[in-house]
């Protein structure tokens, strides 16, 4: 496995987690993050013996957005790299899980709406918090905000550019569950184990079929669902699993 020294990779149990390493800036994004990030969560994705992928931050905050003593410099470099990122996770055939630990800011926030599923401290926050940079959002907020909230909130979210508490993110659906600070770790743990225990083709084909319904018909979600049954019918894991519902009815 690779060294990094902006990021922590650990292959645990079929869950390869991904912690941003630089606490002393809230693990806000430089150039050599970004390209380690990237290459971690490539790595990671690729890999069979990942069947979750875990992203998290170490110290107190998940992701502060970029390094504001590197913006000024590296700012088309940092937002171009948001576009990789967000691209890899989507493209991951695996869950991908932000464990928010602390707060995340502006591209950080957006690393964390790039995730399948957001489970959260509660002394976590997010904010789209460009518009104090005279800037807008980018690492997918445009796409990801609105499609989570609505419109109309994405805007006022944006510009008031505030920082959303974990209980007013867990309402308006930026965060999926909220969890004591302390059981975090435990129930990021316990969520992902769930996940990694289901069958892994049935797993990513339900990953690639409903992302792929935000830009199609329902024929066209009706005929791959069709295909994917058929395939995953095909496979011994399906075979042996329906023998066995079988077999419990019957006793």
């Amino acid at each position: 496995m690779a060294a990094y020294d902006c990021v922590m990779v650990e292959i645990v149990g079929g869950i390869g987690t991904a912690t941003l390493n630089r606490p002393g800036k809230l693990n806000a994004f430089d150039g050599p993050m970004c390209r380690e990030l990237h290459e971690a969560l490539r790595m990671l994705a690729a890999s069979d013996a990942v069947h979750v992928i875990v992203l998290t931050g170490a110290g107190r905050a998940f992701c502060a957005g970029a390094d504001l003593s590197v913006l000024g410099a590296d700012g088309p470099a940092l937002v171009a790299a948001g576009k990789d990122m967000a691209l890899t996770i989507r493209a991951a055939p695996q869950p991908v899980l932000a464990a928010v630990n602390g707060p995340a800011a502006g591209g950080g926030a957006n690393l964390a709406l790039a995730c399948d599923y957001r489970i959260a401290s509660d002394q976590a926050s997010i904010g789209q918090v460009f518009h104090t940079l005279g800037l807008v959002p980018d690492w997918g907020g445009s796409f990801f905000l609105p499609r989570l909230v609505g419109t109309s909130r994405a805007l006022e979210l944006v510009w008031s550019a505030r920082m959303v508490s974990s209980a007013e993110a867990l309402a308006l659906g930026l965060f999926d569950r909220v969890v004591p600070h302390a059981e975090l770790a435990t129930e990021t743990r316990r969520l992902a184990e769930l996940w990694a225990a289901q069958p892994v083709a049935a797993v990513r084909r339900a990953k690639q079929a409903l992302y792929r319904s935000e830009a199609s018909s329902l024929a066209a979600m009706l005929d791959l669902e069709i295909t994917q049954q058929n395939e995953l019918f095909a496979t011994a894991e399906a075979r042996q699993r329906i023998g066995a519902a079988l077999s419990k009815r019957s006793h």
